[in-house]
C-alpha cells in the first residue's frame, strides 16, 4: 500500500522526487533528450548541435563532432556499439580526430565544445585521417552559445546566486546532455558508456562520474578536485572568492561531489603536472568509495594529444564496455624489512614492475624522480624499501600488452 501511495504521488507531483544535486537537475539531464540538429552529415565526421542549458535568461545549443564505426564507413546500419563522451580542456574544443580515434576503435562517439563555439571545419589528410581541427584556424563564437571558458566564468560567477552564468554548471549539464543524446541514437548500445575527458575535461569527468551514473567507466586525466588547496595553480582564484570560496568548494570542486561517485573510474595524471598536483590527486583518489584504479607517470606531459594517447584508458573502458580484459589490479604496499611487497591480480601476466620515488621538496612540479626495478614472482612484486628520505612513492607495474598502472602514491605527512 505504501508503496502503491509513494507512487501516485510521484505521477501527481514528480518535483518532489525529483533527484538533484547542487545547481543539476539530474532527472531531467537523464531523461529528456535534448533537441537536436545535423550540422554536417557529408563527412565520416558528422557535426551537429544540441540544446543547452539556458546562459543569462536565453536559450543556448552546443556544437559537437560524432563519429561511429558507421559513419567511417567500417560498419553496415543496424550494428550497435558502445558510446564515449569525450571532454576537452582548457585551450582546447571539440576535437575531431579524437572522435575518429574512438569511432576506430569501435565506439560511438561524441565530442562537445564548452566554449559556447564551433572549431573549423574537418579536414583530412590523404590517408582519411582527420587532422587537428582544435589546434588551427579560428573558432566561431556560437550566437546562442553558452558562457565562454574563462577564468570569470569559472570563479567568479559564484559570487551571483543564478546558476545560468557559471560555466561548471553549463560544462558538466551539457555533457550529461550529450550523454543522453548520443544513447538515444539507434547504432549506440545505451547501456555500455563512458566519458574521459582531459586537464579542465578531467575535472569536469569527476564532475559528471559523481552525477551520471549511466555510465559504465570514467577516466579524468590530469583534472582532479581539491582545487583550493596546496599548490594547485587555480587555488589564488579560489581564495579571492573570500566569503564565496566556501560555495564554490561545495558547489563546483569535484573533491565535494567524488563521494558520491559509483561509476568505476581510472584516475590518469603524472607525477609533475603543475595543473593538477600529485596532493590533490591522491585526496580526489582516495575520497571515491567505490572501484577505483589509478596511472601515475613520470614526468607525464600535459596536453591534449598526450592525455588521450596512453593505451590503458581505451583498454580500462573496453573492460568495461566491450568485455575486455580488465588492467592489472595492484593492492596496497606493505614494507617488509627491507622491502616493499606488493600482491596483484592479473589475467594478462606482467613483464615489468618498477619503484619510483623522490626526495625532493619544494614545489612538486619541480622535483626528480627516481625509478628502480622490482622483481615479480607469481602474483607478488617486491621492491627495495625507498630511502628514508623519499617523501613520495608508488608502484607501477606493465603487463604484455604494455599497459601499466600503479599503486595509491605514498605520501609523508
Amino acid at each position: 500500500m505504501r508503496f502503491a501511495v509513494l507512487l501516485s504521488l510521484s505521477a501527481l507531483c514528480p518535483s518532489l522526487f525529483a533527484e538533484k544535486v547542487g545547481p543539476w537537475d539530474l532527472d531531467a539531464l537523464k531523461n529528456n533528450v535534448p533537441a537536436m540538429k545535423w550540422v554536417r552529415q557529408d563527412q565520416p565526421i558528422h557535426s551537429l548541435t544540441y540544446a543547452g542549458e539556458k546562459y543569462q535568461g536565453h536559450d543556448t545549443e552546443v556544437f559537437a563532432f560524432y563519429a561511429s564505426p558507421i559513419t567511417l564507413g567500417e560498419a553496415k546500419q543496424g550494428a550497435k556499439f558502445p558510446g564515449v563522451v569525450l571532454i576537452h580542456g582548457g585551450g582546447g574544443t571539440a576535437f575531431a580526430e579524437w572522435v575518429q580515434l574512438w569511432a576506430k576503435r569501435g565506439y560511438a562517439a561524441i565530442a562537445m565544445d564548452l566554449n559556447g563555439s564551433r572549431p573549423p571545419e574537418v579536414e583530412f589528410d590523404a590517408k582519411g585521417v582527420a587532422i587537428g581541427n582544435g589546434h588551427r584556424g579560428t573558432r566561431t563564437r556560437l550566437p546562442n552559445g553558452g558562457p565562454p571558458h574563462g577564468h570569470p566564468e569559472k570563479f567568479d560567477c559564484i559570487i551571483t546566486p543564478d546558476t545560468s552564468d557559471d560555466w561548471p554548471f553549463h560544462a558538466a549539464a551539457s555533457v550529461m546532455r550529450a550523454h543522453t543524446l548520443l544513447r538515444s541514437f539507434p547504432e549506440v548500445d545505451a547501456e555500455h558508456t563512458a566519458v574521459t575527458g582531459i586537464s579542465w575535461g578531467g575535472y569536469t569527468t569527476c564532475l559528471v562520474a559523481s552525477l551520471d551514473d549511466r555510465f559504465k567507466a570514467a577516466v579524468p586525466v590530469y583534472g582532479c578536485g581539491f582545487l583550493h588547496e596546496g599548490e594547485s595553480v587555480q587555488k589564488p582564484s579560489i581564495d579571492k572568492l573570500g566569503d564565496h570560496k566556501a560555495k564554490w568548494v561545495k558547489e563546483y570542486d569535484p573533491g565535494s561531489l567524488l563521494p558520491r561517485c559509483r561509476v568505476p573510474i581510472f584516475f590518469v595524471n603524472g607525477t609533475n603536472d603543475v595543473h593538477y598536483v600529485l596532493d590533490s590527486y591522491m585526496k580526489s583518489y582516495n575520497v571515491v568509495p567505490g572501484e577505483k584504479h589509478i596511472r601515475i607517470q613520470v614526468n607525464m606531459p600535459h596536453g591534449h594529444p598526450p592525455g588521450w594517447a596512453p593505451q590503458e584508458i581505451g583498454l580500462f573502458i573496453d573492460s568495461k564496455c566491450r568485455g575486455g580484459k580488465p588492467l592489472p589490479v595492484p593492492g596496497k604496499p606493505e614494507i617488509k624489512g627491507n622491502n616493499v611487497v606488493v600482491a596483484f591480480e592479473s589475467s594478462t601476466p606482467l613483464k615489468a614492475a618498477k619503484l619510483n620515488y623522490t626526495t625532493d621538496t619544494g614545489l612538486r612540479s619541480n622535483r626528480k624522480w627516481i625509478t628502480v626495478p622490482a622483481t615479480i614472482s607469481g602474483n607478488t612484486i617486491t621492491a627495495p624499501k625507498p630511502p628514508a628520505d623519499a617523501n613520495t612513492w608508488f608502484i607501477t607495474v606493465t603487463d604484455e600488452r604494455d599497459a601499466m598502472v600503479s599503486t595509491a602514491v605514498e605520501l609523508k605527512p
